[in-house]
């Protein structure tokens, strides 16, 4: 298997910088706890520390900013996290608004890179991250990890009655980062929001104004944490890597 060096690579990215935004200001009812999804404990430590702890991990990144609920009052209680390129704003009421509001807060060239990543996606491999960047750095606009559907898909009505199978052949499932230069998702995030455009992620976005991003072979291990299965799926691969 191919093993990018993520030392080696910092000198691919001398004339731009790297920047990270971490949405964190959804409640992820779905998991079925009384704290923000985020905040799950998981292998005893919160879900968030897991994701921010490897994020930080990247030698060169100038600055990672989450975006906070209003009225979170679980960060400082569950995140010990000291480092100095980390710091905070507060999100909106979409992931769009959260990511523009970090956006907003960062001092960045149009050209510079930022990497937005899912505070739930605690098992991102530092590996895809380097993967990720180095396919991209050329790029003009950026891309996403994302792994190739394997299931038969449905599509149904209404009522749940099957209506024809799709084509999974060139479909994938959309992870994170999706790594963005900083000028065009500005822009395109702005101008969703603007015309009120529901937006999932960030490539949605860029989609949507006309831009084209790449795609990247991720990691399936790189799940994100929605149900309480995903909590059990996520410790025993934790525990199968200490093991490894």
């Amino acid at each position: 298997m191919l093993v990018f060096n993520i030392h080696a690579s910092v000198t691919l990215f001398m004339k731009t910088h790297t920047y990270i935004v971490v949405p964190a200001a959804g409640t992820g009812t779905r998991l079925h706890q009384s704290l923000p999804k985020q905040y799950a404990m998981l292998a005893g430590q919160a879900i968030l520390t897991h994701t921010l702890t490897t994020l930080l991990a990247i030698p060169d990144v100038q600055q990672l900013i989450i975006a906070l609920a209003a009225d979170d009052t679980h960060f400082d209680a569950l995140i010990t996290i000291d480092d100095a390129r980390l710091s905070r704003v507060i999100g909106g009421a979409s992931r769009a608004e959260s990511v523009l509001s970090a956006l907003n807060h960062l001092t960045a060239n149009d050209d510079d890179w930022v990497l937005i990543h899912d505070a739930a996606r605690p098992l991102i491999s530092l590996n895809d991250i380097a993967k990720l960047r180095m396919k991209l750095a050329k790029h003009p606009v950026g891309g996403i990890l994302a792994t190739p559907v394997t299931d038969t898909l449905k599509h149904v009505d209404q009522h749940g009655t099957i209506q024809h199978t799709v084509n999974r052949k060139t479909l994938w499932r959309a992870l994170t980062p999706q790594m963005c230069r900083y000028g065009v998702l500005k822009q395109a995030l702005t101008q969703c929001l603007l015309e009120q455009q529901t937006i999932t992620d960030e490539a949605m976005a860029l989609e949507r104004c006309g831009y084209s991003m790449q795609i990247i072979e991720g990691s399936a291990t790189n799940i994100k944490i929605t149900y309480p299965i995903d909590l059990l799926v996520a410790e025993q691969l934790i525990k199968a890597t200490f093991k490894a």
